[in-house]
């Protein structure tokens, strides 16, 4: 059996079925994200994990223990919240020591746990401040040292960077890694940021309405997505899909037989922006997005088809220009009409 395992997870607020019956096995030591749009269930499923809502149905067991209705507080889990949720009449040190002086942990071993996760986390030096001398990037590693000194057996982040600016995120999500890879503990995280899905997991679970849509490696779930809505869910800028009809003929006649009437989806990096004419599609600049390590073409062809480019070549297109669009349908994805995917053509 898997280090936690959920078993057909329900959770209902009034009629309305939050969590449809959720299955996932996690093993010791991952790094599982869960991702999702908005209102997907992402932050209620670890809500549920942590003893925060109530489940409904299903069953939930961490260590071969059963702790579907087992108080939080006796679930040995660690939370850190996106709103760091730290007392502000409190030290750094008295914040991180809080939990274990309520379990009436020997003052001799707090001090050595707290010391330790100070020391992990470059805190030392601000263990006598409180909250509001901190920064937003200090007072987030704050909640997390408070979970460190606990030893839970799984991490749990609700979308831990958000509140933070972009530098700061960067950084912390390079801190949060390493912390990972140091402590090698299991680890849940929520987030609606792609980057950090990408780089921080072992496995990534995409939700959509309460149940899961695919789970995978980022790249598992980049190259071979399970469905149209996982295609378009990973990947940034997402990927170029657009019904088979106002694909042009020469891309649209490559398409599987169970793909008619359906759509083609193509990552950016498999459209090229040629000169005008130089190929069979036809196309209009819409916007230039000049990133600097890479460069973003949008494109509109007569038929209302719109494409997005992605290039590492600088570019003196300006929008408005006239251009062709270079197709690469062997990287294709082809979709049905119900958004399932059509295997490709057999060479």
């Amino acid at each position: 059996m898997a280090y936690l395992q959920l078993q057909g997870i329900e959770k209902f607020f009034g009629d309305h079925r939050a969590i449809k019956g959720i299955d996932l096995s996690i093993e010791k030591g991952e790094f599982i994200v869960f991702v999702g749009p908005s209102g997907c269930g992402k932050s209620t499923l670890l809500r549920l994990i942590a003893g925060l809502e109530h489940i409904d149905g299903g069953q939930l067991t961490l260590d071969g223990r059963d702790i579907t209705h087992a108080p939080s507080s006796k679930r040995d889990l660690a939370m850190v919240f996106q709103s760091y949720a730290l007392y502000p009449h409190m030290s750094v040190y008295e914040n991180m020591c809080f939990a274990l002086k309520l379990a009436k942990v020997d003052a001799k071993v707090i001090d050595e746990k707290v010391q330790n996760a100070a020391r992990i986390l470059n805190l030392t030096q601000y263990l006598q401040r409180t909250p509001k001398e901190l920064s937003g990037g200090q007072r987030q590693r704050v909640a997390i040292g408070r979970a460190i000194v606990r030893s839970p057996k799984v991490f749990l982040f609700d979308e831990p960077l958000s509140n933070l600016d972009a530098a700061l995120r960067g950084q912390t999500r390079v801190e949060i890694a390493k912390l990972h890879r140091d402590l090698g503990a299991t680890t849940i995280y929520v987030t609606h940021d792609q980057v950090e899905a990408m780089t921080l997991a072992d496995k990534v679970v995409v939700l959509r309405d309460g149940i899961i849509e695919q789970v995978g490696t980022p790249l598992e779930l980049y190259d071979r997505p399970a469905n149209q809505f996982v295609a378009q869910f990973i990947g940034t800028p997402q990927m170029n899909v657009l019904p088979l009809q106002q694909v042009p003929a020469v891309v649209a006649q490559q398409a599987p037989a169970g793909a008619v009437g359906g759509a083609i989806g193509l990552r950016p990096e498999n459209v090229s922006v040629r000169s005008s004419g130089s190929t069979a599609v036809p196309g209009q600049v819409d916007l230039v997005e000049a990133l600097g390590a890479e460069t973003l073409i949008y494109v509109s062809t007569p038929n209302g088809a719109q494409f997005v480019a992605r290039q590492n070549e600088r570019t003196g297109l300006h929008a408005g220009d006239a251009v062709s669009l270079d197709i690469d349908a062997s990287q294709a994805h082809w979709f049905d009409t119900a958004g399932r995917v059509i295997a490709a053509r057999a060479a």
